[in-house]
């Protein structure tokens, strides 16, 4: 008897690293995950993948009208669907990291109460699709700034971590709303509202540059005002915003991580009971 292995399943790694290594542990099923939701994302819609540069298109066309026709926003120099296009390829991306991420354990029922597995595999599993129609729209905008005679530079390299930032800020809060949706299914009407607000909060109708001098520190705040302002002079060339501001967003960025998955995991004992 003393020779047999014995196997305790318990509630799960309770530190960052030994949970890291859980999920390495459990790769493959997060490859599964990330494959499933990119073939199933599209797979009985008439456009297909199409909609993933509609929707944004769609978007910079309106606020071409109303923030760029109508109320003659200022645009630092660039055409305005492009200047919003820019904004909305990064804003669209955390949006649909942060959406997909609160819905992932309420939308899987069957797997978080049959199987054991690191839960938090669920939200991360939403990434791989989402960048996927990130390049997919960086590819539209491509096509569409080389064909009104826009050229790029080396600039280019930051967007890795301008994606990098928003992923995190959107996996931070997609951790903490997965949870808490579980318990609450408020979470799932709220968030969209807050998502929304946010989007007007942010650099993406505008630039920081509107805003009035006195009001720049609280709108900083945001910290998504940084990130897309860098992707913006990545693709454009607009005003970089400043180190110290990204910063502050690169610290809410990891704050908001932690924070996130110790919801995540503090929730995560009562998972089948109450899904």
């Amino acid at each position: 008897m003393s020779d047999r292995q014995v196997v305790r399943i318990g509630a799960g790694a309770t530190s960052p690293f030994r949970t890291l290594r859980e999920i390495w542990n459990y790769r493959d099923l997060f490859r599964a995950l990330g494959t499933r939701d990119l073939r199933l994302r599209y797979r009985q819609t008439f456009l297909g993948i199409a909609w993933v540069v509609l929707q944004p298109l769609a978007a910079a066309g309106i606020f071409a009208f109303v923030f760029g026709s109508i109320a003659h926003v200022p645009t630092d120099g660039q055409p305005y669907v492009l200047f919003a296009l820019a904004a909305l390829t990064g804003w669209n991306f955390f949006s649909n990291v942060l959406t997909r991420a609160s819905t992932s354990l309420i939308q899987n029922p069957q797997l978080v109460t049959r199987v054991y597995f690191p839960r938090l595999i669920l939200p991360l599993a939403v990434v791989p699709a989402a960048l996927v129609d990130l390049l997919v729209t960086l590819a539209a905008f491509v096509v569409i700034a080389l064909a009104q005679g826009r050229g790029f530079d080396a600039r280019l390299a930051v967007l890795p971590l301008v994606v990098l930032l928003l992923g995190a800020l959107a996996l931070g809060a997609g951790f903490a709303a997965a949870a808490l949706a579980v318990r609450y299914r408020d979470v799932q009407y709220l968030l969209p509202v807050a998502i929304q607000m946010a989007l007007y909060a942010s650099p993406v109708a505008y630039s920081a540059s509107a805003v009035p001098e006195r009001w720049q520190a609280l709108y900083y705040a945001n910290p998504l005002a940084a990130p897309l302002e860098l992707m913006r002079w990545s693709l454009l060339g607009t005003p970089a915003p400043a180190a110290r501001q990204l910063a502050y967003s690169a610290g809410v960025a990891a704050a908001l991580v932690l924070i996130g998955a110790a919801v995540f995991r503090g929730i995560e004992r009562s998972f089948a009971d109450e899904i």
